[in-house]
Formats: structure tokens, C-alpha cells, sequence
């Protein structure tokens, strides 16, 4: 059974950072192409940013390039995202995603809210 611990969510103030962490467990994890999403309310899910297998390959929305970093370490099941210099608008739940073509499996959600 897939699980994710995800942890690291909170209140920040504009310019703040936060560092979310996603730990998985009863997957292959170095198989999977793991992800960030984030929801804020009243929109649609989109995706944050993105890291492949191996680390090496990393895509972001335009909006946090430059603010935003994935990574993973594949030795402990688990993908982080560092956010910098967060804003008003980063405000959403953020979800861990891990695909690998053939299934995808979500965390539950960690609540991140930047406001002053």
C-alpha cells in the first residue's frame, strides 16, 4: 500500500520560506517521477514543480522559477520542496505526486499560507 507523509506546511509571512518535505513508502521510489501540486481555493490543481528519477531533470511553473527548488534523495523515499521569497499567491494546499506512467499516487495535502 502507497502511503506519503507529507509535513512542513504553515503560516509565513510575504517574503518568508517554508521547506515541505513528502516521505513515501510501499513504492519503488527511485521508479517514480515525483511532483508538487498546489490547490488554492477555488482553483484548479496545478503543478508546481516537477523532478525526475534520478534528480538530474527539474521543470517548474514560471511562476516560482527562481524561488522554488525540488529535490529528492532517493535513499530515504523522499522528495522536498525549498520555497523562497514566497508571496500572497503562493497560498494553497500542496500535494506530493508520484508517477510513473502507469499509476499516480497523491499525498494528502499540506496547507501553506502566506500572509502578513
Amino acid at each position: 500500500q502507497v502511503q506519503f507523509v507529507e509535513s512542513g506546511g504553515g503560516l509565513v509571512q510575504p517574503g518568508g520560506s517554508l521547506r515541505l518535505s513528502c516521505a513515501a513508502s510501499g513504492l519503488p521510489f527511485s521508479s517514480y517521477v515525483l511532483s508538487w501540486y498546489r490547490q488554492a481555493a477555488g482553483k484548479e490543481r496545478e503543478l508546481v514543480a516537477s523532478i525526475s528519477r534520478t534528480g538530474t531533470i527539474t521543470n517548474y511553473v514560471d511562476s516560482v522559477k527562481g524561488r522554488f527548488t525540488i529535490s529528492r534523495d532517493n535513499a530515504k523515499n523522499t522528495v522536498y520542496l525549498q520555497m523562497n521569497s514566497l508571496k500572497p499567491e503562493d497560498t494553497a494546499v500542496y500535494y506530493c505526486n508520484a508517477d510513473n506512467g502507469l499509476e499516480s499516487s497523491w499525498g494528502q495535502g499540506t496547507q501553506v499560507t502566506v500572509s502578513s
